[in-house]
Parts: C-alpha cells; structure tokens; sequence
C-alpha cells in the first residue's frame, strides 16, 4: 500500500489577525524538531527533504504549508513515527511542553556568516519594519471586510425562517451521521484547508478530501453553513469518532469543514473562494439556502448584495495586496541572508536530523 501525503495550513492571516493552530496538530508527538532561524537559513528545504525521505520510505507524510507563502512550508509530521519538524520562529512561537524529552531546538542560526551580515544591519532593520507595517494594513483591511460580510450575512439572516433551520440541521446531523458510538476518546485536530496567500485564495480541498464520500454545503452568507459544521463535528465527537475541523482562514471563528477519517465522510462549504461540484457519484450537495432562506431573497435584494459583494471583495484585495508587498520584502530580505550563509553546516544539520528519525524506525 502506498503512502499518502495530507495537505494543510494550521496558521492564517484572518481578519482577527494571525491565527495559530499549532498545538492542536503537534499534540501525541514524541519527538519534536522546532527550527530556529531567519530568513533564507533553509527550515523549508530541510523539512521537504525530510518529508520526502520518509515519504519514499512508504511512511504517511503531513506537511503543513505557510499562509504567507504557499510554497513554503511550517512544518511535517510523521504520525506513524510520531514525529514533527516544525518552523519555530515569530510568529508562530512553539512552547515546548517537555523541552529535551519531546521537544529539540535545532538552531540553523550557526550558519551564519555575521561578518557578511553587519554590512546589511541598517537595511534588514528597514525591511523588517516595512514587512511589519504591511502585516498592520493587511489586518486592517481584513477586519474591515469582515464588518461589510456581517452586513452581507444580515440581509440572509433577516430572511432565515430559524425553526426550520433548526429542525434541518437536526435531521442532517441524525440522518448523515447515524452511526453507532463507539468506546473512544476523540481525537480533534483544528486546522485550515485553505488560506489567504500573496497570491490570493489557495486550498487543499482536493487532496484532503480525495476518496471521501462528501457533502458540499451551498448556501449564501449568513446561511448557516458553519453552524451546520459546528453541529455536524460535535455530533462526530459524541459518537467517539476523531475528527478534522477545518476552520475558515478568513474568519477562525467559523467553520469550513468537517472531515472524519474513519467513516471516510466529510462535509465543506463549497461556495466562494472554495467553490466546487459533485464529480463522482458519491458527491452530495446540501442546499442551506433552499431548505430555509425566504424564497426571492436574492432577486429582491439583488442591488444592495451586488454593492456589498464588490465593497467585500475590494476591501479583500487591499489586504492582500499588502501580503503580498509584505512577501515581496520578505524575498528580498531572504537574499541577504543566503548569501551570508554556509549550507555545509545546514547539510550536516539535515543529515543528523534525518539521522535520529530513521534511528525510531524498529
């Protein structure tokens, strides 16, 4: 049986600011490797590598995929091994619970030249400060959209017969998930399948729910589509099956999906950014806007919904454009620091880390 790879983000940058999902994931390891760095010292290219070795090795791989830049990575987990290498630099700081016995700072910092590096002081000093101001616009910018979605999803909201949404979402939970309970603790993992990046929306829905008997959620803002999610995970939970909560990236405090791995079932928002239809015949969709929403909402609010949608989706763009500019300083600040770097000393690392991994192979 081959090994499968499984696609993630367990950070964001929402419009409550940054969002750090961490822990959730890094919980039950025995062996934690957190990097420690700046820019251009390699955590990403090690971590692929790792992830890699192990991959061809026939092992599961998890990699955990970085918000401001989608190509690079946060952080692998090998669950068969029970171990994780993770970026432990700002902003997301990992606290080790057992430093030592569980957890090992891995310093890449030693391969720095410093010599190569005091030229440069004044200039990263200025860099870091303009990737920090663009962070502040893209923070503002988000929490802005957020108020014009709320008055999107009020118009829905007004329009929303609540008995009824009530007794839908009641029948979903009985009937989707009528399964019988069984002696476990559940496992909850919190994470994103998507995220807002410099290059705009980017998600994993695919990969992550290849293979799933799905249930996509349509609806509009305001529908009740996380608080479907919301119920649909706590009745998994009760029933003692582990379950995946997929958060939104934009908004943490809602949900964008519900993935069950052991009775292979799961339920996402399938609307805008992350829109998607049945492609197999196991696809379902679930329609919140049919089952409880005035009929002729849209039509009637048609004017006011277009203003909002476009206000939304400019407001978006702004913040987006400074992660992006914010990427752009970070390449560049990247660049200095490769050039003051000795990727011998950083090969050593790799193969001592790669080393005492493969050692927990029994």
């Amino acid at each position: 049986m081959s090994a499968n790879i499984k696609n993630y983000f367990a950070c964001a940058n929402s419009s409550q600011g940054f969002c750090n999902y961490f822990e959730s994931n890094l919980e039950g390891l025995e062996h934690l490797y957190i990097l420690k760095g700046g820019p251009g010292t390699g955590k990403s290219t090690m971590m692929k590598n790792i992830g890699a070795d192990l991959y061809d090795r026939g092992y599961d791989i998890e990699f955990i995929y970085c918000s401001s830049d989608p190509s690079s990575l946060d952080g692998i987990i090998i669950p068969a091994l029970k171990v994780g290498v993770v970026d432990g630099t700002s902003p997301h700081v990992i606290e080790p619970l057992a430093p030592g016995a569980i957890e090992q700072y891995v310093n890449l910092g030693i391969a720095w030249d410093r010599k190569k590096l005091q030229p440069y002081k004044d200039h990263i000093l200025s860099l870091r400060s303009q990737i920090s101001d663009c962070y502040t616009e893209l923070y503002a910018q988000y929490a802005e959209a957020l108020k014009v979605h709320d008055d999107w999803e009020k118009i829905y909201i007004n329009e929303m017969d609540f008995d009824k949404a009530s007794e839908f979402r009641q029948s979903i939970c009985d009937t989707l998930l009528d399964y019988p309970s069984i002696d476990h603790t559940p496992v909850i993992k919190h994470r994103f399948f998507g995220a807002s990046t410099p290059e705009g929306s980017v998600n994993h829905i695919q990969d992550l729910t290849e293979g799933f008997k799905r249930y996509m959620i349509k609806g509009r803002p305001g529908t009740g589509k996380s608080t479907l999610l919301k119920e649909l995970a706590k009745k998994s939970e009760s029933l003692g099956y582990d379950t995946e909560i997929y958060h939104c990236s934009f908004d943490p405090q809602s949900l964008d999906m519900v993935l069950i791995p052991e009775l292979n079932v799961c339920f996402f928002d399938s609307t805008a950014p992350h829109e998607y239809f049945p492609t197999v015949e196991t696809d379902e969709i679930i329609d919140t806007y049919e089952a409880f929403i005035t009929p002729g909402t849209d039509e009637r609010y048609a004017q006011q919904l277009d203003e909002l949608s476009i206000l939304y989706k400019t407001t978006v763009k702004k913040g987006t454009d400074a992660l992006a500019q914010a990427k752009r300083l970070h390449d560049e600040l990247e660049k200095i620091y490769i050039k003051a770097m000795n990727f011998d000393i950083i090969e050593g690392i790799y193969q001592q880390i790669k080393a005492e991994i493969m050692n927990l192979i029994k």
